[in-house]
């Protein structure tokens, strides 16, 4: 059994900050269960462009609100409490948080916690021995 607090990961290795959001990478790849965890802040006022090619994301909105924007039809949703969006399709898509947004992430495959968006917004597909 694996059992973490957000205080514990605060401002360690597993707490990636940037200049639009921050990530508290809670599961990673290492724990070995086919996914991982984040709660990722979103800044208001910031715009994201992102693209994971490699993975899959599932988001849930906890707190704030804004809207997120599908690149290849340009339609836009409303992200408020309570609301899931799916990347099912790999999609290129846009955040633009209204006021801070805080929501939990699942990817598929798991993130390592050492990967880095590229020019596209991209996550490389990393991988890592499991503990």
């Amino acid at each position: 059994m694996i059992v973490r607090t957000l205080d514990e990961i605060t401002d360690t290795e597993y707490d990636i900050k940037s200049e639009n959001w921050r990530s508290k990478r809670i599961v990673l790849a290492k724990e070995g269960v086919g996914f991982s965890v984040h709660e990722t802040t979103l800044y208001a006022g910031t715009v994201s462009e992102f693209w994971y090619a490699n993975h899959i994301e599932a988001v849930f909105i906890t707190t704030g609100e804004g809207e997120i924007e599908d690149v290849a039809t340009g339609e836009v949703h409303e992200l408020k409490p309570g609301t899931l969006y799916l990347l099912n399709n790999h999609d290129k898509h846009i955040v633009r948080p209204r006021t801070e947004i805080k929501c939990v992430c699942v990817f598929n495959p798991p993130v390592t916690g050492k990967e880095v968006h590229d020019e596209n917004g991209v996550y490389p597909l990393v991988t890592e021995d499991v503990a």
